[in-house]
């Protein structure tokens, strides 16, 4: 399948570096190593995908394009819109066109998060009480310095997507209320640590993210009526491990297995591999995940930002 990467930042670089011989071409309004300026001036005869690595405010305008030509389709997360109904109005135009349009969430391809999937749906931790996840990095300097990401509800949306699509990875339902349960500005104009949490689901979840953490990690603790389940750190800021503990009546050390691992990042070779196998295949496009994404970050990113003008 030919691809070409739209947006050669960051991401456009790996993404590039994953489709290898894939490969056609990089678009880019300023980087000199893009081969096109603009989207319209690749030849559509030339590709059949593009892996859209553009900041939020084009990604509907540029997917719009891409799928009224008939092209399979990789944006990365969040797939941010106006309202529901332009992400709707993109789903009805890739099953009109009969082709892929997904949104990349390359954590779900993170080996624990697979085994804690795994460990959820075999039921043997009984009934799930709490979850508690952390994700921080220490980008607040570099977002500050960026005007379009210091804005709006900072964090938040970038970071809080991933947890927020983790959780509904690992438990299904979760679409209920989330709050706000703490946010701050403490370098950044926008925010740059939040805590949200949910009472309402099963189980209850509370998710911090931050910009303030000078070394990069991930956490996360499940308990529940049989046992917890644990996570330190991601692949690419490894090691990382996975711990399950098997509740011990009446009370006691518990029995743990923990298995770590010392490795690259393959979540972009894993991601890459599955959309192409989704554009093989012709499954069907559904965006329902992205409008309860971007239903509840709306709603979330508000409550923030009015939180920090009354304080």
């Amino acid at each position: 399948m030919r691809c070409i990467v739209v947006g050669l930042g960051v991401q456009g670089y790996k993404r590039r570096r994953f489709a290898g011989g894939d490969f056609v071409c990089a678009v880019d309004l300023v980087n000199p190593e893009a081969e096109y300026r603009a989207l319209q001036e690749v030849p559509l005869d030339n590709f059949d995908a593009a892996l859209v690595c553009t900041p939020d405010e084009p990604k509907v305008e540029v997917l719009t394009y891409l799928l009224s030509n008939g092209k399979h389709v990789l944006v990365e997360k969040p797939l941010w819109a106006k309202d529901d109904q332009s992400i709707v109005s993109l789903e009805n135009l890739a099953r009109k066109q009969g082709v892929v349009c997904y949104t990349a969430y390359n954590h779900r391809f993170e080996p624990h998060f697979v085994r804690m999937r795994n460990v959820i749906s075999s039921g043997e931790l009984g009934a799930l009480y709490h979850c508690r996840m952390f994700y921080g990095n220490g980008t607040a300097k570099l977002v500050r310095e960026s005007e379009w990401r210091d804005q709006g509800a900072g964090v938040l949306p970038d970071l809080g997507s991933h947890l927020l699509d983790t959780a509904k990875f690992w438990f299904g339902d979760v679409e209920k209320r989330f709050e706000v349960t703490s946010v701050n500005c403490f370098e950044n104009r926008a925010p740059d640590h939040v805590i949200i949490g949910s009472p309402h689901t099963s189980p209850k979840l509370e998710l911090e993210m931050t910009l303030l953490n000078w070394r990069n990690h991930f956490t996360c603790d499940l308990f529940a009526e049989k046992g917890t389940a644990h996570i330190q750190s991601l692949c690419k800021w490894g090691p990382s491990t996975f711990t399950v503990r098997k509740r011990l009546l009446p009370s006691g050390r518990p029995p743990e297995e923990s298995v770590t691992l010392v490795q690259d990042d393959p979540t972009w070779e894993h991601e890459y591999r599955y959309f192409t196998d989704l554009c093989t295949r012709s499954v069907l496009t559904d965006l329902s995940t992205d409008r309860w994404l971007r239903s509840s970050l709306t709603t979330l990113g508000q409550e923030a930002v009015d939180s920090l003008a009354k304080s």
